[in-house]
């Protein structure tokens, strides 16, 4: 039995210190954009969400919100790709996500607009999410 404690305790404290979440966020205004990126063990897994009311210069639109998750790809330097399958579609919604030591920068493909509508986009606007440590 103690063995079996020991063993359970050893297994779950590994795979934590394997585990590593790092989380971004960018407020625009009334727009409020989050990036969580957590690498367990080989994998890569993002998810992205959105939360928007209107801003001045956006008279009448309504507020809107969405959130995609799943796994990215490691694809250059400082690089991810995720790719989210759309369902009973043969398009991907894909997000390219540029690291850097402060923040992350999002550029979403148009399929995107499959999962988020009005003004609510994933893409950072070429602007920085900035890292929270």
């Amino acid at each position: 039995m103690k063995t079996s404690i020991i063993a359970l305790a050893t297994l779950i404290f590994s795979t934590t210190a394997l585990a590593e979440t790092e989380h971004y966020l960018r407020r625009d205004g009334n727009h409020v954009q989050h990036l969580k990126i957590s690498h367990v063990e080989d994998e890569i897994f993002v998810t992205a969400d959105v939360d928007f009311d209107a801003n001045e210069n956006e008279a009448g639109k309504k507020h809107c919100s969405g959130a995609i998750t799943g796994e990215a790809k490691k694809t250059g330097e400082n690089e991810i790709t995720f790719r989210k399958h759309i369902e009973g579609e043969a398009r991907h919604c894909t997000l390219k996500i540029q690291l850097s030591p402060e923040g992350a920068r999002v550029e979403q493909s148009p399929e995107c607009g499959y999962y988020v509508a009005g003004i609510c986009h994933f893409d950072s606007d070429g602007k920085e999410l900035t890292r929270i440590k």
